[in-house]
């Protein structure tokens, strides 16, 4: 686990910005755009491994924030709240796009874009190049993987693993129960085991652990 980083600690501690912006306040609006768009776009990232439609959710999402924080009764829930907008932009984009989802990998994939995050990479920023380029082949293996899940696991999985929502929050963002969470979470990691067994991907035949 990530030492709590001073962005974690900020949106923890976003009450009082929630309850500005619920006012109108535009500034602290913005201030919180700023404070969760990277979040929200990453969430985006991983469900589409598409940059553009990324940015699409992004963008809707925190126009409806705006436009709607005024109906969040408990400042408190801000975070499943936010992500429940998120998750159903994505399910809607999702359905425009059924008829043409399958791009090869490497064309959605750019290695040199900005906004393309590299997972789980703030905690290997010090290693040597040849883990830093273990980390990045595994980060890929991973988001490959996670198109082949359902869209009812993919979500679970990433909100769970990568965006560190508690299962009662996923829960609530999903309006199920924590049983069909944790339920969901489990045959998606099965599924994640059996896509990579399948492409015969293991510490042996990639060179280190996964």
């Amino acid at each position: 686990m990530h030492a709590e980083t001073l962005l974690d600690i900020a949106m923890t501690h976003s009450d009082t910005l929630i309850v500005r912006a619920k006012t109108g306040d535009q500034s602290a609006q913005g201030k919180l755009v700023q404070l969760w768009y990277k979040r929200i776009y990453n969430f985006g990232y991983k469900f589409f491994l598409d940059h553009d439609m990324a940015m699409e959710v992004s963008q809707r999402t925190f126009i409806s924030m705006c436009k709607n924080l005024q109906s969040l009764q408990d400042t408190g829930r801000f975070k499943p709240w936010l992500y429940k907008i998120a998750v159903n932009y994505c399910r809607e984009e999702a359905r425009k796009k059924k008829g043409n989802r399958s791009l090869p990998f490497d064309l959605v994939w750019n290695h040199e874009a900005e906004e393309s995050p590299v997972w789980e990479s703030s905690g290997q920023r010090h290693d040597n190049p040849e883990r830093q380029l273990q980390q990045r082949e595994l980060s890929e293996i991973l988001q490959s993987a996670l198109l082949e899940l359902s869209e009812e696991q993919r979500e679970i999985v990433i909100m769970k693993e990568y965006e560190g929502l508690k299962f009662r929050e996923i829960a609530e963002v999903l309006n199920i129960s924590e049983n069909t969470v944790k339920s969901r979470m489990y045959y998606g990691l099965d599924g994640l085991k059996k896509i990579l067994e399948r492409r015969n991907i293991n510490k042996n035949t990639i060179g280190y652990e996964l």
